[in-house]
C-alpha cells in the first residue's frame, strides 16, 4: 500500500496485493486506487474496502495535523500576501473615533491596520498627521483644530520671510547690474530680515522642534557652508569609489548640466558630500576664540545669507525638474489653471519653467514654498538634493501647503539625519543594514568583505530617499505608511503595551526601512555571490531594482527579519 498527495489537494492510496506459490507457481496480484474526489476500485477483493478507508482517514488527519501545526510553529508576517488585508478604508476610518474625535483606543486598532495594509487614497490628507505626529494618537477633535491654527500662522510667518528675502535679493540684484558693485550690504539687509517683527513665532517654532526626538542640540553636527547633499551611490559608477569635495558653485552647475529627472529610475540627481573641512573648522574655531560676540554675530549672519542663497538655488533648480508621476493621484491640482500657476511660480521666483505644463508649474512652485520655509526652520541642515523627492508625494496629497509643511517636518525628524555633512546618520543606517546582512546570511557577508562592500555602501541612494528611487509612486507610500505607522506606535509606546502581548511577537520599529533595504539586498544573494566581483557591480544590481520590486514581499522579508534579528541588532 501507497499513499500519494496530490498536488491538487487531494489524497491517493494504492494497494498491491499479491500470492505466489500454488500449483503452477504462477502469483496474482489486484490493484485498488481510493481517490479523494470520489475513489473507485479495480479488481480488489471487498474484504480491503474497509481497511483502505479507515487508512485513508488516518492519513488525512495526520496530514492536517501537519499543516495545523506548521502555521502555528510559523511566524507570518502581516504583510505576507496570503494574510494582507486591504488598506484602511474611509468607513473603518471614521469607525474608529469617539464623538469627540478621539481614538476609542489609544489609536492601537488604527496603527495596527495602517501597518498591515496602508491607507486607502481618499483618507490620506485626514491619517497621515497622525502618521507623521503632527496630531498625537490621543488628541480630541478640538485640540486638533487649534493645533492646526497654530501652525498654520507659524508657517506663514516663515513664508513671510522668504518673500522678504526674495524681495531683498531681487533688490540687490537690480543694484549690482546697474552699479556693477558687490558688498556685504545684502548680508545687513537678510539679517534684518530675520531681525523683523514676526520672527518669534518661527523661533518658537525652531524651539519646538529642537526639543523633539532627533534634535539638533543633541547631536555634534557640523553647520554647512554649502549644504548641497550627501554623495550618492550612483556617483560610484563613474568614479574610484572615493569620496569627493565639491563647491557650491560646482553642485550648482553640475546639476543644471544633468540630464532631465522625469523618470523616478534615473540615478544622476542626487549629488556629492562636501568634502572634509577638518583644518577649516580648526581655523573657524581658533578664529572664533580671538573675535568679538559682535562680530561672531555677523560672521554668523552673513554665513546664514550665503547658505540661503545657495539653498535657493538648488531649490529651485530641483523643482523645476521634478517629475509628473504625480499627476494621476492628485486630479484637481493636475487641473490648475496656467493662470494660477504662473503667479504662484512668479510669487516664489521661479524661473525657466517655460517649457513645463500648467501642472508641473504649479507642483515646482509649491516645491520652492515649502522647501524653502523649511530651509528656514531647520536652518542647521537647511537644504540638500534629495529632499525634494521626499516631499513631492507629500504635496501631492496634502493639498493646503501649511498641512504638507508639517507633515514634511514630522517626516523630516526621522529622516533630516540623511542629509548631515558629517554622515553620522547614514553611517549609522549603513552599519545596521551591514549587521542584518551579517546576522542573517554570514556567507554573503563574507562575500562583501572580499569585495570590501560590508559596510553597504551600495545601498546608500536607497538610504537617503527611503526607496523614493526603487518603488512606483504608489508603492512608495505604501511602504511609507507601513513605516510611519511603526514609528507612531513606536512613538506613543503602543510597542511594548501591545505588540508584545501578540503570538507573533512582530514589534514595531523605527528602522523597518532598514529592514527591508537589507531584505531587497538579500533577495539578491545568489545573484550577488555568483555573479559579481567588484562593489560597482552591485550598485549597478541596486540600481536597477527600480520598477522590478515587489513592495508587499519586500515588507513581508522585512518583517521576518524583525522577528528573528530585532534583539540583536
Amino acid at each position: 500500500m501507497i499513499f500519494f498527495s496530490g498536488g491538487d489537494g487531494r489524497s491517493w492510496i494504492v494497494f498491491a496485493q499479491g500470492s505466489s506459490g500454488g500449483g503452477g507457481g504462477s502469483g496474482g496480484r489486484s490493484v485498488g486506487l481510493i481517490g479523494g474526489g470520489g475513489g473507485f476500485w479495480a479488481s480488489t477483493a471487498p474484504s480491503n474496502v474497509g481497511i483502505a478507508i479507515a487508512v485513508t482517514a488516518m492519513a488525512g488527519l495526520a496530514l492536517a495535523a501537519t499543516v495545523v501545526y506548521t502555521r502555528r510553529g510559523t511566524l507570518k508576517s502581516p504583510w505576507s500576501r496570503r494574510r494582507r488585508k486591504h488598506a484602511l478604508l474611509a468607513k473603518q476610518w471614521k469607525s474608529l473615533f469617539t464623538p469627540d474625535g478621539k481614538f476609542t483606543d489609544g489609536g492601537v486598532k488604527f496603527l495596527k491596520k495602517v501597518r498591515s495594509g496602508g491607507v486607502d487614497p481618499s483618507i490620506r490628507v485626514e491619517v497621515w498627521p497622525f502618521l507623521l505626529g503632527v496630531y498625537d494618537v490621543k488628541s480630541s477633535r478640538e485640540e486638533r483644530d487649534s493645533i492646526r491654527a497654530q501652525k498654520r500662522k507659524e508657517y506663514e510667518n516663515l513664508r513671510k520671510q522668504c518673500r522678504r528675502i526674495l524681495k531683498q535679493s531681487d533688490t540687490s540684484i537690480k543694484l549690482r547690474e546697474t552699479t556693477g558693485s558687490c558688498s556685504n550690504q545684502d548680508s545687513e539687509e537678510f539679517s534684518q530680515v530675520l531681525d523683523s517683527s514676526g520672527s518669534e513665532d518661527v523661533v518658537s517654532a525652531r524651539l519646538s522642534h529642537s526639543t523633539e526626538g532627533g534634535t539638533p542640540e543633541e547631536e555634534d553636527s557640523v553647520h554647512p557652508v554649502c549644504n548641497v547633499g550627501p554623495q550618492t551611490s550612483d556617483s560610484l559608477l563613474e568614479g574610484d569609489g572615493e569620496k569627493s569635495g565639491l563647491t557650491c558653485e560646482d553642485a550648482s552647475a553640475s546639476y543644471s548640466d544633468s540630464s532631465d529627472s522625469d523618470s523616478s529610475g534615473e540615478i544622476d540627481s542626487i549629488p556629492l558630500f562636501a568634502a572634509e573641512r577638518t583644518e577649516e573648522n580648526d581655523l573657524g574655531d581658533h578664529a572664533k576664540e580671538n573675535s568679538s560676540p559682535s562680530e561672531t554675530e555677523s560672521g554668523s549672519k552673513f554665513r546664514m545669507n550665503e547658505d540661503f542663497a545657495t539653498w535657493q538655488r538648488i531649490i529651485r533648480l530641483d523643482a523645476v525638474r521634478a517629475n509628473a508621476e504625480w499627476t494621476i493621484y492628485s486630479p484637481s491640482q493636475a487641473a490648475v489653471s496656467e493662470i494660477k500657476a504662473r503667479r504662484f511660480a512668479e510669487s516664489v521666483g521661479l524661473k525657466d519653467y517655460d517649457h513645463l505644463e500648467p501642472c508641473r508649474i504649479f507642483h515646482a512652485a509649491r516645491l520652492v514654498a515649502i522647501l524653502e520655509a523649511y530651509a528656514l526652520y531647520d536652518s542647521e541642515i537647511g537644504y540638500c538634493q534629495g529632499m525634494s523627492d521626499l516631499l513631492s508625494p507629500i504635496i501631492s496629497v496634502m493639498e493646503e501647503d501649511h498641512d504638507a509643511f508639517w507633515c514634511f517636518v514630522g517626516f523630516m525628524k526621522k529622516a533630516r539625519h540623511n542629509f548631515r555633512l558629517d554622515e553620522v546618520g547614514i553611517r549609522r543606517q549603513l552599519s545596521i543594514v551591514s549587521k542584518i546582512i551579517k546576522c542573517k546570511d554570514s556567507h554573503l557577508y563574507r562575500h562583501l568583505e572580499k569585495l570590501q562592500a560590508e559596510d553597504c555602501f551600495f545601498v546608500y541612494r536607497m538610504v537617503v530617499v527611503l526607496f523614493r528611487r526603487e518603488l512606483s509612486f504608489e508603492q512608495t507610500l505604501c511602504l511609507w505608511e507601513v513605516m510611519w505607522a511603526d514609528q507612531a506606535a513606536v512613538r506613543a509606546e503602543i510597542a511594548k503595551s501591545t505588540w508584545g502581548r501578540i503570538r507573533l511577537k512582530a514589534p514595531p520599529t523605527d528602522d523597518l526601512l532598514l529592514y527591508a533595504i537589507a531584505a531587497s539586498v538579500l533577495q539578491r544573494r545568489k545573484l550577488i555571490i555568483e555573479k559579481y566581483s567588484s562593489m560597482d557591480e552591485i550598485i549597478r544590481e541596486c540600481n536597477s531594482m527600480a520598477g522590478h520590486l515587489d513592495v508587499w514581499k519586500l515588507l513581508d522579508d522585512a518583517h521576518d527579519l524583525v522577528v528573528t534579528l530585532h534583539d540583536k541588532v
